[in-house]
């Protein structure tokens, strides 16, 4: 394996962390998809956002190269009184894949999930095969029962909305 390493993500980091994670998002597209609608991440939002403030960046580096980044938050599971790690985003560039380094990004954050007993844990899209290989191949599996469900835009600020109706009426 060649040489890198991996640190914590810094102010001056805000470039390369946005054009890793531009590069992510290309390959997450359908066809005829527009990454416009999909990818607004900016410098400003990653140095506001991604230096723990919101969640943590991690970067791997080959010398002077940002070659894969790691984008993660903690997380808790009440039920079963356990602390997790997150891992919003995990890429390499394609061109250094098949070395490792996107095992020692897992296993750098594993570290840190082993150091709090706690998990990793993280979403993959149904579609990418490649991935889901690689994740069941460490040992992975997926979470049986459960389905992601997210509420933005409109039907969030209905939501929100009637929420504050409701305590003005209450007052």
């Amino acid at each position: 394996m060649p040489e890198f390493a991996i640190r914590p993500a810094r102010e001056q980091d805000a470039a390369a962390i946005r054009a890793l994670l531009s590069e992510l998002a290309w390959g997450q597209l359908l066809p005829g998809e527009s990454l416009s609608k999909r990818f607004w991440l900016t410098e400003d939002d990653v140095r506001r956002d991604m230096l723990g403030s919101a969640c943590h960046c991690d970067l791997l580096w080959l010398g002077e190269e940002a070659a894969g980044v790691a984008v993660w938050f903690w997380t808790y599971k009440s039920f079963r009184a356990a602390r997790g790690l997150f891992v919003e985003d995990l890429y390499v560039k394609p061109a250094r894949r098949g070395r490792g380094l996107g095992k020692a990004l897992l296993a750098h954050l594993a570290a840190r999930a082993r150091g709090v007993q706690g998990f990793l844990e993280w979403q993959v899209l149904d579609r990418n095969a490649p991935a889901i290989a690689f994740y069941e191949s460490l040992g992975a599996h997926p979470v049986p029962d459960w389905r992601n469900y997210r509420l933005e835009g409109e039907a969030l600020l209905r939501l929100a909305s009637s929420v504050a109706d409701k305590e003005r009426r209450a007052k």
